[in-house]
């Protein structure tokens, strides 16, 4: 397995590549907080996270996994002190039922590594379908656009691209 999560193994069942590691491998690699978040449902501080006021151009990934999931372009600033993006960046965020705490919302998760990432509302930006995924920094991982390629996700270099000549940014 590399360092993003993926795996070069022919007899894995999960065709995308990307894989949840064995539990003794997250307690080993993950920090106490983003083992909290990713595995047990936690939620960190906000404004006290690493992406809530990000304005980097890049792709945030799974920090299990490393399966793409949020995009830079698609960020805005929500002003509850988490990152928000208005959509997934490919297919890799699954949706469900939280009744947790009294209150009913949807979890969002990652499809291949299964961790909590946060939660989506309808209360976000219009003009961008309305929704807000407000997920934890302690489930992601940033990766610059300078570093797309290198680290294994270079076709999401044209996104930035196509942004930078008339797209929007967060």
């Amino acid at each position: 397995m590399d360092t993003n999560g993926k795996t070069n193994s022919s007899t894995n069942s999960d065709t995308s590549g990307y894989t949840k590691p064995t539990a003794e491998e997250l307690a080993r690699t993950l920090t106490p907080e983003q083992f909290t978040v990713t595995q047990q449902c936690g939620t960190e501080p906000p404004f006290r996270n690493a992406y809530w006021d990000n304005h980097e151009d890049g792709l945030y990934v799974d920090v299990v996994s490393g399966e793409p999931l949020f995009a830079s372009i698609h960020k805005f600033d929500s002003g509850t002190g988490w990152p928000s993006f208005t959509r997934p960046v490919a297919p890799n965020v699954t949706e469900h039922a939280d009744n947790a705490y009294g209150m009913r919302r949807v979890e969002v998760r990652s499809k291949h590594g299964d961790s909590h990432l946060g939660h989506v509302f309808p209360d976000g930006p219009r003009t961008e379908g309305g929704m807000r995924y407000c997920i934890n920094s302690a489930s992601l991982r940033f990766i610059p656009v300078a570093d797309l390629e290198g680290e294994g996700y270079g076709e999401y270099v044209s996104l930035f691209n196509d942004a930078a000549s008339g797209g929007t940014h967060g």
